[in-house]
């Protein structure tokens, strides 16, 4: 295995990475408004822009499932239960002796087992549990008569426990960018598209051969 620096993140999922992140926030914080936990927006926007975000935010997980599935890069998520019991022990007690990561990132597998099974569950679970509580939530004058009060309530707590989750999922993914080799060196891949990888001969004369512009000189 040779190291090289690779452009494994094509220019749509840098974009539907920080569209993510801004939609999402804006979610967050107007969701928050909408249960009173601050009064920055007026409720009438907030429900607008909560709305507007989501349905944004919808259709960017549509087109990106899409793509995940067309570009075969749906094989990143799937989860693996060789490593994980190692990379958890590194996130739990080895990051804070300084120990090295016990995962190589390679050309066909970006994230560690660990990443790959949280983005799973989110990806397969929580998401589709959000929007589906959401869109019930914004069409209910359209299926709801007198005896929903308790199919709205189940909605709306299901939608409030899938938010949390991602509030909390969102929390652990900042703090993880600060641990190993720091956060710059975690964002920056995100950003420019390149990352420090291990290539097999084969990979890495592939590459060189039919894709050159995906490979970049290591730094000294």
């Amino acid at each position: 295995m040779n190291k090289r620096i690779v452009k494994v993140y094509p220019f749509f999922e840098r974009f539907w990475h920080w569209a993510q992140v801004l939609l999402i926030l804006a979610l967050m914080v107007t969701g928050m408004g909408l249960n009173g936990v601050h009064g920055l927006i007026p409720f009438g926007p907030a429900v607008m822009l909560h709305t507007l975000a989501a349905l944004v935010l919808l259709a960017l997980w549509i087109f990106a499932t899409f793509w995940l599935f067309t570009t075969g890069a749906w094989r990143q998520f799937i989860p693996k239960i060789e490593g994980m019991l190692s990379v958890a022990r590194f996130y739990a007690y080895g990051v804070f002796k300084g120990e090295e990561h016990p995962y190589e990132k390679i050309f066909w597998r970006k994230h560690n087992p660990l990443q790959a099974a949280t983005y799973f569950v989110l990806k397969w679970f929580i998401f589709p549990a959000i929007w589906v509580t959401g869109l019930l939530y914004l069409t209910y004058n359209f299926w709801a008569d007198g005896n929903s009060i308790v199919a709205i309530t189940l909605i709306a707590n299901l939608h409030l426990l899938s938010a949390y989750v991602i509030g909390a999922f969102i929390i652990v993914h900042i703090y993880l960018l600060t641990v190993g080799h720091g956060f710059r060196s975690h964002v920056q891949p995100m950003i420019t598209g390149y990352d420090e990888i291990d290539l097999t001969p084969e990979q890495e004369a592939y590459l060189e051969t039919n894709e050159p512009n995906r490979l970049k000189p290591l730094q000294g």
